[in-house]
């Protein structure tokens, strides 16, 4: 493990690492206006829901927690905020390093969504949450494009190993 984080460190940003830290800041700007948008032109907070179909709407919901809502509010706001600078900051750095696309791709959005979440908290105070389907009655919760970011991110980097340990089974399997 200590071999593989010396590796990364002296490895140099990538022409992809780049690509991939452009990606990073593009979600963390989406993130950000898409929750401007919200807050000042739609003005969810004073005015309450905008239904856009019947399954689904623009709802305001301040969460002070992490996943769902849970262990919010107090000294957790920080300590939450720091380690999702800090893991935001590792992938980020880790993503400008990256010879692997889809590899480099996944970093990107997990630490774009990250990042975009801390913002929320050291501006608000909490994260402001928006996108709503709990019209489907099959997902209740309340997200926004740093969660989706996070989400896409995290299946990416599970296809990415799925892939490698696939490609790695058959280098070492006997032609026959």
């Amino acid at each position: 493990m200590r071999d593989i984080i010396k590796a990364t460190l002296a490895a140099p940003v990538t022409k992809l690492g780049v690509q991939c830290l452009a990606v990073l800041a593009a979600i963390i700007l989406l993130d950000q206006a898409s929750k401007a948008w919200v807050l000042y032109a739609l003005r969810l907070p004073t005015h309450g829901p905008v239904t856009i179909l019947p399954f689904f709407s623009f709802t305001y919901v301040q969460n002070t927690g992490m996943s769902f809502g849970l262990l919010g509010g107090g000294l957790f706001r920080w300590v939450l905020t720091l380690f999702q600078l800090a893991a935001g900051c590792a992938l980020g750095f880790a993503a400008s390093k990256q010879t692997k696309p889809l590899a480099g791709i996944a970093l990107a959005f997990i630490a774009g969504g990250a990042i975009g979440n801390a913002i929320d908290r050291i501006r608000f105070g909490s994260v402001v949450d928006f996108i709503d389907f709990s019209g489907t009655h099959i997902f209740p919760w309340v997200f926004n494009v740093a969660d989706s970011a996070i989400t896409i991110g995290v299946a990416l980097l599970a296809w990415y190993f799925l892939q490698s340990e696939t490609a790695a089974k058959d280098e070492t399997s006997p032609q026959g």
